[in-house]
């Protein structure tokens, strides 16, 4: 903002002061520097905070109470607009009341922590607050994904970065994709006539991996009978002789194996399933290998851990979601093809007023065309800043930071005997906001401790103080 006083943050009286007095309203530039400057406050506060272990990670209410209204904290659209001094408050409530997912003791989710560069990355990229779909609205976004899903294919190992990928809603959007493109590939006509051009099709999954498997089939009409199941080893790893039996007993039934998911990863255990193997039999089947690396896929960028995910390059299809393992602020989630043109062929409409291909500039950076959806957040900017940010420690968390999760050790023995043992704790944790992990049932399991470790800002002192808390918040139980 340079040294002009005016934009200086000052005591203001925003009480008086409405959306409609903020630019482009003539005269309106120094109230919304000052209204902008007073929310930057906010939110660099917010910032200083989560990282402070004083703070607690949540102050918990029940759905009601936040619906009835907190000390002047109203969910309720109004009638009549309101006045700035409302519009801050809001901001404030909304981030007391929510959870600091970036909290070193928040242990719930897999995607943790808050990167400050990442962080400066979403800033921005709202400011610029454009669409992916064309180079003609997103020239300099849509190069920076060109050149980062480039880099990305090349640490997956395949030749020269070759292939295609986009950055999609999610891991959920990016394996639906690669169940696209697999039908695509085997089955084109499907885009034209519908799934009347194409035989029973198989897919196969861990019994363990991510529930958008089994949504992929539903959502794409294959059908969620027709996703097989397969059984894992005693770490959650996927049998390959089982994959290769029920290949073929689909075969022997008339139906066509079409797809094979492994996971990197997976989602309770953190489980890698061998994929050299998997690729043996797929390719020995001609079918379509997928490899979700959503959770995993950050591992690529470790010389220490890459080593789980061996034989990735070659697998057909990738999803890596980099705000998981990697701490890009959430949304970040690629899709990466090895054959290039599938994406653009499956989902190619050819939408005359977005995608015309008489433009001055190369119309094949127009890559709207290859997604699903029209509009498209820009989800590079942030990774792409971080990138440029951590090149010397390129591998992320990975070379600083103990990445996985882990089932409820033996000390917990009770949990995995009493299944109420830990909602009930979880409730308490909740109640208290001094910490958060994730609980469930898992197979024969019952109720267990999920934790997942992924935030830089975690230490050991951390973890022990979150095994402290259980054992202080179930003692009585």
């Amino acid at each position: 903002m340079g040294g002009d006083a005016r934009f200086k943050r000052s005591e203001n009286d925003f009480s008086n002061l409405f959306a409609r007095d903020l630019l482009p309203a003539k005269n309106g530039e120094e109230p919304t520097m000052q209204f902008l400057l007073e929310v930057v406050e906010i939110l660099t506060n917010y910032v200083k905070k989560t990282f402070d272990r004083s703070t607690k990670v949540l102050d918990f209410h029940h759905p009601h109470q936040l619906l009835e209204g907190m000390e002047g904290f109203n969910l309720e659209l109004s009638e009549q607009p309101e006045s700035l001094e409302q519009i801050l408050v809001d901001c404030r409530d909304t981030l007391k009341y929510g959870v600091r997912t970036g909290h070193p003791r928040f242990f719930n989710q897999l995607s943790t922590g808050l990167d400050i560069v990442g962080l400066a990355g979403e800033w921005l990229t709202s400011t610029a607050n454009t669409n992916m779909f064309t180079y003609e609205i997103a020239p300099v976004f849509v190069l920076m994904e060109q050149l980062t899903l480039k880099k990305m294919r090349e640490i997956v190992g395949w030749p020269d970065g070759e292939g295609d990928g986009i950055f999609s809603p999610g891991g959920a959007i990016s394996n639906m994709y690669s169940v696209m493109i697999a039908r695509y590939k085997f089955f084109p006509e499907v885009k034209t006539k519908g799934m009347t051009a194409a035989p029973r099709l198989i897919l196969f999954t861990s019994e363990h991996s991510h529930y958008s498997i089994k949504k992929a089939s539903a959502a794409l009409g294959l059908g969620t009978e027709n996703l097989i199941l397969l059984k894992t080893d005693e770490r959650g790893r996927v049998i390959p002789a089982d994959l290769e039996a029920k290949v073929i007993e689909a075969k022997q039934k008339g139906s066509v194996p079409l797809f094979v998911n492994a996971t990197a990863g997976t989602t309770v255990y953190g489980a890698f399933d061998p994929i050299n193997e998997i690729a043996d039999i797929c390719e020995k089947y001609n079918i379509w290998l997928h490899v979700d690396g959503a959770w995993g896929g950050g591992l690529l960028m470790s010389r220490k851990h890459r080593h789980k995910l061996s034989g990735v390059e070659r697998a057909n299809s990738v999803t890596w979601n980099p705000h998981k393992m990697m701490g890009v602020p959430l949304q970040c989630s690629a899709i990466l093809v090895r054959e290039r043109g599938l994406l653009q062929g499956c989902n190619s409409m050819c939408a005359g007023y977005l995608f015309q291909p008489d433009k001055q500039y190369d119309v094949t950076y127009d890559t709207g065309d290859k997604a699903i959806q029209c509009g498209r957040h820009v989800d590079i900017f942030k990774f792409w800043l971080m990138w440029k940010a951590k090149v010397c420690t390129i591998t992320f968390l990975c070379k600083h930071q103990l990445c996985t999760n882990t089932t409820a050790p033996s000390c917990f023995c009770t949990v995995h005997s009493i299944p109420k043992v830990a909602p009930k704790i979880k409730a308490m944790m909740m109640e208290s906001g001094t910490t958060m992990v994730g609980y469930q049932p898992q197979g024969e399991k019952v109720n267990f401790f999920r934790m997942v470790i992924s935030n830089p800002a975690a230490t050991m002192s951390d973890i022990d103080f979150l095994i402290e808390e259980i054992e202080r918040l179930g003692q009585d139980l």
